[in-house]
C-alpha cells in the first residue's frame, strides 16, 4: 500500500519518485570542500579559513516576532552577509588523519565502577561545590558517600577478623564471617579454608571426619581448585600414611606454618578488593573539576575535523564541541542504486561509513572517504522507506514497503547478516523507524496510522499508539525517552506518553501533511516539515511555534524531511533538487547546494566527519563539505 504517498514508479523510473528521509545529527556550520580521485579519496587541508555562524543553543522565544520571520527568507541582505563573514572567520580544515591520532575516549581508560575512582569523583565534586559556596550541599554529598565508606570499613573489619580466626583455628568463626561478609571471591576463599581444615584432619589421623569434610564441603567447590588434579590428590590422602605422600603436598610442614601461608595468601587476594584505602589522604589539586573539563574540551577541539586558529570559546559543556560549518561544495557522488534513494544514515557516531535505503529494495553501505560501496543488504521485497543505525555502528534497522522491519548485524561490514524480521501483519508500508535514547526499543510507524514500540530484548511489541487519522510519516523519541513525537498525513503532530500509550498533546498548525519531525540535542526544540512548503520550529517546553523556514518546495507526494545541524542551523531537502540550509534564529537561507537532478528527500550531517550527506530521486547520494576557496554563501541566496 502506498497511501498516495508515492506514485507507481518502479525502480527503472529516474524521474520524480517519492519520498523520504531525513534527520540530521547535531553539528556545525562550515562549507565543505570536495575530495577527488587524484588525491586518493583524502580531503586536502585547505589553506584558507572557514566561516561560521553563531552557535547559541538556547531556544529563542520569538512570540510576536513570528510574523516577521515569515517574510521572504531569500532577502538575506548585505548586513547579514557581513555578520556571517565576520563570525565565520578563523576556521580551517583539520586533516582527518591527524584527528585519528587522538586517543578514543573508551571505557578502557579507567574503570568507572572502581571504588577508588568513585571516591575520587566524589572528592572532586565536593571540592568544586565548596569553591562555589555550596557548603551544605557538599556536606550532604559527603554524608551520603560516607554510608558506602562505612560499609567498606565493615568489610575491612571482616577481613581482619577472618585472618585472626584462621591463625587461631577458629573454624566456626571463619564460617560465620564468610557467611555474613560481602566477599567477591567467597567461593575461592571457602575452598582454601575447607582444604586447610581437611589437611589438618588428615594430619591428626581423623580419617572419618576428613572424609565427611571432603564430601560435604570440598566436593561442591571442586571448580575452585588451585590446579587441575588437586581434588584427586586430596582424595588420595585418605589412603596414605602421611600428607607428604601425595605429590601435591610434599612441602607440607605442619599446621601452624600452613595456617600462616593460608592467611597470607588470602590477604593478598583480598587486597584487590580493598582498593585505595588511603586514597582520601592523597593531595587534591585546586580546581580539579574545571581542569579536567578543560582537558576534555581541548580533546574535543583537537579531534574536530575543522580547526580554528583562534582558541574557541565553548558556550556550553552539555554537548561536545563542534564549530558551526556551512558546506558549500560537492565532495562525492555515490552511484550504484537502481532506484531513488529514500533515506540515509551514518554508521555509528564517527560516520566513516554511511548507509542508504532505496526503491530498488536494497540497502547499501558506503565508505565516505572513497565513495566505494562496501556491501549491499538484500532481503526486503519492496522499497526501503527509512533506516537507522545504533551509536556503536553495529546494528542497522530498516523499514520497508513489504510491511516488515529488519534488524541487521553489521559488525562485519563485508558479511552483514539479517538477525531478525519484525512483521506487522500486513498493516501496510512502514515509513519510519528509529531508536529510543537507550537503544533498547525500536519505534516504528507507517501506513496503518499506528505507532509501535518494539522491545529488542524480548523480541515483541510492548506498546502501540493509536490516534492518528491517516498515515504516520515519522515517529521519534524525545531525548529524555519519556515521549514519542509523531507527524502524520492528517496534518497533526502528536505527543505520546511512552508508558501509558496515550496522546498527551496534539498540535494542529501545518496546512499540509506533516512529513517529518526531529528534536534538537538539548531536547528543547522540535522541527517539523510539511507539504505546506514550510518547516517550523517549536519550543517543546511551551509548545509554541517559534518560527517558519521557507524557500524550498514540498507540496507533492514526497517525504521531504528536515533536521538540525548543531545548535545554529536547519537543513532540509526540496522537490527542486536543492539542499537548503537556514540560520536557525533568523530563518534566512545561508546556503543552497545544487547538484542533484531530482527531488532531495533527506540530508544528514555528521560532526565527526564534517560532511553533509543528501539522498535523492536521481538514484545518487552526495556528500558536501566546506571548501574555503569557494564562496561561503551561495550568490543565489541573495535575491
Amino acid at each position: 500500500m502506498s497511501d498516495g504517498i508515492e506514485d507507481s514508479s518502479n525502480v527503472s523510473d529516474l524521474t520524480h519518485s517519492h519520498n523520504n528521509n531525513a534527520q540530521l545529527e547535531s553539528t556545525t556550520y562550515t562549507h565543505a570542500a570536495p575530495r577527488t580521485v587524484e588525491n586518493s579519496g583524502r580531503r586536502p587541508a585547505p589553506a584558507a579559513y572557514l566561516q561560521t555562524l553563531p552557535s547559541d543553543s538556547a531556544a529563542v522565544e520569538i512570540g510576536d516576532a513570528v510574523a516577521a520571520h515569515d517574510t521572504n527568507p531569500l532577502s538575506t541582505g548585505p548586513d547579514m552577509v557581513k555578520e556571517l563573514e565576520r563570525q565565520m572567520h578563523g576556521l580551517h580544515y583539520h586533516h582527518a588523519e591527524r584527528s585519528r591520532l587522538c586517543t578514543e575516549a573508551s571505557t578502557e581508560l579507567f574503570d568507572s565502577d572502581s571504588p577508588r575512582i568513585r571516591r575520587d569523583i566524589v572528592r572532586i565534586i565536593a571540592q568544586y561545590l565548596d569553591s562555589q559556596g555550596y557548603t551544605s550541599t557538599r556536606v550532604t554529598l559527603y554524608d551520603e558517600a560516607n554510608v558506602k565508606q562505612q560499609r567498606e570499613n565493615n568489610y575491612i573489619s571482616d577481613v581482619v577478623r577472618l585472618r585472626a580466626a584462621i591463625l587461631d583455628g577458629e573454624w566456626s568463626e571463619v564460617d560465620r564471617i564468610c557467611s555474613s561478609a560481602y566477599l567477591k571471591d567467597k567461593k575461592h576463599i571457602l575452598y582454601n579454608v575447607y582444604k586447610q581444615q581437611y589437611l589438618e584432619l588428615i594430619d591428626d589421623s581423623e580419617s572419618q571426619k576428613a572424609f565427611s569434610m571432603l564430601n560435604k564441603y570440598i566436593k561442591p567447590l571442586e571448580s575452585q581448585q588451585s590446579f587441575q588434579g588437586e581434588f584427586r590428590d586430596l582424595c588420595y590422602l585418605l589412603t596414605t600414611k602421611s600428607i607428604q605422600d601425595a605429590p601435591a603436598f610434599r612441602n607440607w610442614d605442619g599446621i601452624a606454618s600452613s595456617r600462616e601461608k593460608l592467611a597470607e595468601y588470602l590477604q593478598n587476594i583480598l587486597e584487590f578488593e580493598i582498593v585505595g584505602r588511603d586514597s582520601e589522604q592523597q593531595y587534591l589539586k585546586p580546581n580539579r573539576l574545571v581542569t579536567l573539563l578543560r582537558q576534555a574540551v581541548a580533546y574535543q577541539v583537537e579531534s574536530c575535523q575543522y580547526h580554528s586558529e583562534a582558541l574557541p570559546m565553548v558556550p556550553t559543556l552539555l554537548n561536545d564541541y563542534s564549530p558551526v560549518v556551512v558546506p558549500n561544495t560537492e565532495q562525492f557522488s555515490f552511484v550504484g542504486h537502481l532506484g531513488n534513494i529514500k533515506c540515509t544514515a551514518y554508521v555509528g557516531q564517527y560516520g566513516r561509513y554511511i548507509a542508504s535505503g532505496s526503491s530498488d529494495n536494497t540497502i547499501r553501505i558506503w565508505d565516505t572517504e572513497t565513495s566505494e560501496c562496501i556491501t549491499t543488504l538484500r532481503g526486503h521485497t519492496s522499497r526501503i522507506w527509512d533506516i537507522c543505525v545504533d551509536r556503536e555502528g553495529t546494528t542497522l534497522i530498516s523499514a520497508s514497503g513489504d510491511c516488515t522491519v529488519k534488524i541487521w548485524d553489521i559488525r562485519d561490514l563485508h558479511k552483514p547478516q539479517c538477525i531478525s524480521t519484525v512483521a506487522t501483519d500486513n498493516s501496510g508500508d512502514i515509513y519510519s523507524v528509529s531508536l529510543n535514547p537507550l537503544e533498547s526499543h525500536i519505534i516504528m510507524a507507517g501506513y496503518d496510522h499506528t505507532i509501535r514500540l518494539y522491545d529488542r530484548v524480548t523480541g515483541r511489541v510492548v506498546q502501540t499508539f493509536h490516534g492518528h487519522d491517516l498515515s504516520v510519516a515519522q515517529a521519534v523519541s524525545n531525548p529524555l525517552g519519556n515521549l514519542i513525537i509523531s507527524g502524520s498525513k492528517d496534518q497533526t503532530i502528536r505527543f505520546w506518553d511512552i508508558m501509558s500509550g496515550t496522546c498527551v498533546k496534539n498540535l494542529r498548525s501545518h496546512l499540509g501533511e506533516v512529513t517529518s519531525v526531529a528534536t534538537s540535542d538539548s531536547g528543547m526544540l522540535l522541527l517539523s516539515s510539511s507539504k505546506d512548503n514550510s518547516n517550523r520550529l517549536w519550543d517543546l517546553r511551551s509548545l509554541k511555534r517559534l518560527c517558519r523556514y521557507k524557500g524550498h518546495q514540498n507540496t507533492s507526494k514526497n517525504f521531504i524531511r528536515s533536521s538540525f545541524i548543531g545548535d545554529s542551523l536547519v537543513v532540509g531537502g526540496s522537490e527542486d533538487g536543492t539542499v537548503y540550509i537556514w540560520d536557525r534564529e533568523s530563518t534566512k537561507i545561508v546556503q543552497r547546494l545544487d547538484g542533484h537532478q531530482g527531488i532531495v528527500y533527506d540530508a544528514r550531517w555528521n560532526p565527526k566527519q564534517g560532511i553533509l550527506c543528501s539522498a535523492s530521486d536521481d538514484w545518487t547520494l552526495k556528500t558536501w563539505w566546506f571548501d574555503p576557496n569557494k564562496p561561503n554563501i551561495s550568490n543565489n541566496t541573495l535575491l
